[in-house]
Parts: structure tokens; C-alpha cells; sequence
């Protein structure tokens, strides 16, 4: 018999708040994290705009020499990390730590320690390269590193599904948790890669927005969409067994009541045209859940702001609700901070926890007026304020993979 998970702890490091409450608040203002790039000279490139993260002092949070030793992302997941922790009111001495896993993805890992290392190659001193290069680098350091400050020693692992990286590290953690192989799991995502490489890779791919206005750059769902915009971040939620969080008389958010993951099995970039793989996805979300599609309230779409996603994911939502896809709010947090890649299904689930908590359905910013086939509620011009029973997040990665997380108002 599968056991009930829910959500106790919610952490964030994000475009717009290093913390959930200012995240959170910054969303319900519908604020834009989109600005000019700080971190390397931008003139030679035909991409200008990201969402950095801002404000954010590792040596606030890190032993700088500890944090030396790790690349960008693992910091933003050590930091998200403890805030779920902390919000969970988690105490791991009081825990079996063979029994908290830790299961955060990441698309990329860290390409800055790629560049440094190959600039010192070809500066002629090979030896001079970093000895941390290697773990600071890897994708899966972000879980290694948050495992190790704070002491859980259950399931430890790192998915790498590029854009659907944490969702499916979240839809993991749920499913070691229904099963039995862990009470707790400290899960989702982090992502760093504004820096030479990651921009001048995807611009070169065609994938990015090569807008020069910060608020019409990520805009989903409109016929003037471009490109995506990279973000950066982490988005760690304490996932956990029913009966051990009643037991230590933990607050509960949400319940996590579904989880569907396919591939296209079609190209490395492109999505299959009729969205057959991300609407099968969804129909085995709701499946599990035992739901209608009517009974969905709010999907926070993968919504990229490119073309092709766009529509795709549009018409895959009409596959999956059929007549409901009319009725259900949709919207795309990234229009607000940009894509962070893996970190993203991770940022979207906890505003799906959020808008379940307080009914609230942030507006898909600077989006204007959609095409034609996109003719769904994309909460276009205005957030929505309805009780939301049942909240989706959808994450749809390079390479195929889909994955949507259904997440219910908890209820005894």
C-alpha cells in the first residue's frame, strides 16, 4: 500500500528573493527579475538579458573557505536547503538520518568551474588548475553538498533531465517516500550557468530571447514570443511521509497526490508536434490522483516563451483536459524570472504549494495577447484569486523528457 506524502518545509533562492517570503511577495506584486547581465562583459554577444540572482553574499551563509570548495548552484542549494529545513521545523538529531534522503537536480552543473579550468589550459598551465574543479563542477554536488551539511545520510541522488531535472528529482523523493525507502526527503533543484558558456551555447541554439526589454523578454504564450531568458536559482522542498510528520506535529502545506513522467522519444530540442508525450504525462498524474481533469484548478506551465513550447504544451494540455483545458487557469512563473533550467520545476512547485495556500494565481507577466492556436487561460493581464483545490507543474526537458507533479490542498 503506497503511503501519503506531503509537504512540510518550502526553501528558495531565486531572481526576484533569496527566501520564500520574499519570492513569494515579489510574485504576488508580479515582479520582473529580468535585467542587463552583470557577471561578464556582454558586447560581443546577441543576448544581453538574464534573470541573475541578486542581493546574495555566500559568505552570509558559507565558510568562504567551505564554499570555495563548490560551485554557484550548490550554494543556492545549501541556502534553499536549510530554509525548507528550518520552515519544516526538521531537527536532524531527532531523526533516523539513514531515513532523510536528499534527491536535488540539476540540469547543468557548474560551467564557470569549466571555464576557469579551460583558461588556465590555455594560458599553458595545466597544473594550475583548480583541485576542486571536478566536484565543484558535477550536477549531482548540489545533493552531495546538501546532504553533507546537514547530516542526512538516507537516499542520495541527483537527476539530470536537463529542464525537467528537479521536477523529476521531486517526483523521486515522492515515490521513495510512498514506497518506503525513505520518511523524508529534502528535494528540487539548482541551477547556475549565466556565464559565457551557458549564454553563448543556447544563444548559438537559437533557444534564447535577444530582446533588449527587460519586460517583454519572457513572455509565454504570446504571439511575440522569441526565446527563453536564463534564470538562476534553486527552488528545495521538505517532502514527507503522512504519519511521521503528524507524529512530530509538523505544519502541512499540501499533499503530493500524482506524478507522471514519459519521453517523446522524438528529437534532442524539439518537442513531438501533437504534445502526445506531455499530455500523457499529465493523464498520469491525474490517474494516480484519482481526479478528473475538471477537478484541476491551476497549471503552473513549463511555458518557456519559445515558439515551439509554447504551442506544444498548448496543445497538449487540450489532449490531457479535453473540454476542461477551457476551464483551468494556466500560467508561467518563468515570465517573471526567466528559465532556471534544472532549478525550475523546483521554484514552480513551491508557487504551486504557495497558490494552494493563499488562492492565488500569480499573472503570466508581460505576456500581451496570445496567437491563435494558444487560445487557453494564461492569466494574461491579471493575477486570478479563486481557491485552488488541486495545482499541476509541468516540466518539459531537452531530450524528450516530461514530467507533471500533482499537488492537492491536504486535507485529514
Amino acid at each position: 500500500m503506497k503511503r501519503r506524502v506531503v509537504v512540510t518545509g518550502l526553501g528558495a533562492v531565486t531572481p526576484i528573493g533569496n527566501n520564500v517570503d520574499d519570492f513569494w511577495k515579489s510574485v504576488r506584486e508580479g515582479k520582473c527579475g529580468i535585467a542587463p547581465i552583470t557577471r561578464f562583459d556582454t558586447t560581443d554577444y546577441k543576448v544581453h538579458l538574464a534573470a541573475e540572482v541578486k542581493d546574495f553574499n555566500v559568505k552570509d551563509f558559507i565558510d568562504f573557505k567551505t564554499a570555495k570548495r563548490m560551485g554557484r548552484f550548490s550554494h543556492y542549494a545549501i541556502v534553499a536547503s536549510r530554509e525548507a529545513v528550518a520552515d519544516a521545523g526538521l531537527d536532524m538529531a531527532k531523526e533516523d538520518v539513514y531515513r532523510v534522503g536528499v534527491m536535488i537536480g540539476s540540469g547543468v552543473g557548474d560551467l564557470e568551474a569549466s571555464e576557469a579550468a579551460e583558461a588556465k589550459i590555455l594560458e599553458g598551465k595545466p597544473s594550475r588548475v583548480n583541485p576542486f574543479t571536478v566536484p565543484m563542477m558535477i550536477a549531482n554536488m548540489a545533493a552531495g553538498n546538501v546532504a553533507i551539511d546537514l547530516g542526512a545520510r538516507g537516499k542520495c541522488t541527483c537527476v539530470v533531465t536537463a529542464c525537467a531535472s528537479s521536477t523529476h528529482s521531486i517526483g523521486d523523493a515522492f515515490r521513495a517516500i510512498q514506497y518506503g525507502d525513505a520518511d523524508v526527503c529534502i528535494t528540487g533543484g539548482a541551477e547556475s550557468s549565466i556565464c559565457p558558456l551557458g549564454v553563448a551555447s543556447f544563444t548559438s541554439l537559437t533557444a534564447l530571447s535577444q530582446t533588449e526589454d527587460p519586460t517583454r523578454a519572457s513572455i509565454p504564450f504570446d504571439k511575440d514570443r522569441n526565446g527563453f531568458v536564463m534564470g538562476e536559482g534553486a527552488g528545495i522542498v521538505v517532502l514527507e511521509e503522512l504519519e511521521h510528520a503528524k507524529a512530530r506535529n509538523a505544519k502541512i502545506y499540501a499533499e503530493v497526490v500524482g506524478y507522471g513522467a514519459t519521453c517523446d522519444a522524438y528529437h534532442i530540442t524539439a518537442p513531438i508536434d501533437d504534445g502526445s508525450g506531455a499530455a500523457k504525462a499529465m493523464e498520469l498524474a491525474m490517474k494516480e490522483a484519482g481526479i478528473q481533469p475538471s477537478d484541476v484548478t491551476y497549471i503552473n506551465a513549463h511555458g518557456t516563451s519559445t515558439h515551439l513550447n509554447d504551442l506544444v504544451e498548448t496543445r497538449a494540455v487540450k489532449a490531457a483536459f479535453g473540454d476542461a483545458a477551457k476551464d483551468v487557469v494556466i500560467n508561467s512563473t518563468k515570465s517573471m524570472i526567466g528559465h532556471l533550467l534544472g532549478a525550475a520545476g523546483g521554484v514552480e512547485f513551491v508557487t504551486c504549494v504557495k497558490s494552494i495556500q493563499d488562492g492565488f494565481i500569480h499573472q503570466t507577466i508581460g505576456s500581451v495577447e496570445s496567437e491563435e492556436e494558444c487560445d487557453l487561460n494564461y492569466a494574461i493581464g491579471a493575477p486570478v484569486e479563486k481557491p485552488v483545490e488541486y495545482a499541476m507543474s509541468n516540466s518539459l526537458g531537452f531530450g524528450g523528457h516530461n514530467a507533471s507533479l500533482l499537488i492537492k490542498k491536504y486535507e485529514e
